[in-house]
């Protein structure tokens, strides 16, 4: 995963090129969901493919990264009203247990 400010690889600093777009659920409050285009960028080094992940999503996360950050922080819990439904409290659960890294 990139960010977009980035052009270098992060496993072996080589040069980033552009190789395709992929599609990326992203789920919120309410069961909403949503589907975007992420691009893909290929190293030009090692060969690496590696994702341009906006701001609003985590890394192997389908979540919103707003309602991620409010379940690790103690704001959402099953109880929440409006997130009653999504996500599960297995999920919240294991959100906490990873102490997921929060990107500022």
């Amino acid at each position: 995963m990139i960010s977009n400010n980035e052009s270098t690889c992060p496993n072996c600093g080589g040069q980033l090129k552009y190789y395709d777009k992929v599609n990326r659920i992203i789920r919120s409050k309410q069961r909403s969901t949503k589907w975007i285009r992420i691009r893909r960028m290929k190293c030009q080094v090692c060969g690496g493919l590696h994702r341009e992940l906006p701001g609003d999503i985590f890394p192997y996360k389908q979540y919103e990264a707003e309602i991620i950050r409010g379940v690790i922080e103690g704001l959402i819990t099953c109880e929440t009203i409006g997130y009653e439904d999504y996500p599960c409290e297995m999920t919240m659960i294991r959100w906490i247990s990873q102490k997921i890294q929060l990107p500022l």
